[in-house]
């Protein structure tokens, strides 16, 4: 490991017991310009685990102390409750399709939240994946924390054990067999986050507005990637909030998702295009395997400063 990098893991690796909720509420009463708080939850049929999750950001950080101004859902066309849950439980829900109807909107989560900026109003942004079982409010609280009261930090994402069924830290395989060994080898000052997959994740947005979002499954590299080339290593941290349990994607979807990582590393390295944007995969059928075709994400949005209705809504 660099030595950059052991220097940073002491100096920007946190535990979110170091920022407990009344040192974070003393250091926004302190702050003169009130620095503002957005929570998203990017959703699709999510409508079993939505509502435990909204709840809990509602009562412990908007009622119970005042950390988050707004909670945000966005819907990305879920045929179940999702939009219905999240509403009940407390939460505002904009469904992805009528953010920006100028631009039709693609699959995939990278799309959903880079069109959230246009519908929240946050200078932190704060992203948390809307399938998390045993939810706790550390999930935003500990990776809010740093930005609140350290104004050199602008990235920070959330670290904890992932098991995959009894096994304790298993759940993480696409990072350890994709984006662990591709963070190594070609951004080794990367090398020290723990979870660079992980969907939560507080931004200030004067950062995010500035970076392209691949469409698809790369967000979460490309957005750290690109971070750290445009403010640099010491603005990235991590906080460890424990444990998260969600739903597990069976082989094939995390193939998918595997793909989707590479290539959003391959435009990095080489701002080119794959000469076949696609996946096969195969399935057994009645006789035999049979192939399936999977379109890579090949899309990305220009970063948000550059649409014409984001910045019309800034400067109002």
């Amino acid at each position: 490991m660099l030595e950059e990098v052991e220097r940073w893991l002491t100096g920007r690796s946190w535990s979110s017991a170091d920022r407990p909720l009344n040192r974070l509420t003393e250091a926004r009463a302190a702050d003169p310009g009130r620095t503002t708080v957005s929570v998203v939850l990017p959703a699709l049929n999510e409508e079993a685990t939505v509502g435990a999750i909204v709840a809990t950001i509602r009562r412990e950080l908007m009622e119970r102390v005042r950390l988050v101004d707004e909670l945000v859902v966005i819907d990305s066309g879920s045929t179940d409750a999702t939009a219905a849950v999240a509403r009940a439980a407390g939460a505002r829900v904009v469904h992805r399709d009528a953010i920006l109807p100028r631009i039709p909107a693609l699959p995939g989560k990278g799309e959903v939240l880079w069109r959230s900026l246009l519908v929240t109003s946050g200078e932190i942004v704060c992203f948390v994946d809307a399938d998390l079982r045993d939810f706790s409010a550390e999930f935003v609280s500990g990776t809010v924390g740093p930005l609140l009261t350290d104004p050199a930090v602008q990235f920070v994402k959330a670290m904890y054990d992932r098991p995959l069924g009894d096994a304790a830290g298993q759940g993480g395989r696409v990072t350890e067999l994709v984006a662990r060994p591709l963070l190594n080898l070609h951004w080794p000052r990367l090398a020290g986050f723990v979870q660079p997959l992980g969907g939560e994740y507080a931004v200030r947005r004067s950062l995010l507005e500035r970076l392209p979002f691949p469409v698809g499954y790369g967000v979460e590299l490309g957005l750290l990637v690109d971070a750290l080339h445009t403010v640099g290593l010491d603005a990235l941290g991590q906080v460890d909030v424990g444990v998260r349990v969600h739903r597990h994607q069976d082989g094939q979807a995390l193939g998918r998702m595997a793909a989707a990582i590479y290539r959003t590393a391959q435009l990095r390295l080489s701002r080119g295009h794959l000469v076949r944007p696609a996946l096969t995969q195969f399935e057994r059928g009645e006789d035999g395997f049979v192939p399936r075709t999977y379109a890579v994400d090949t899309e990305e949005r220009p970063p948000m400063r550059e649409i014409a209705e984001y910045a019309a809504r800034r400067a109002a």
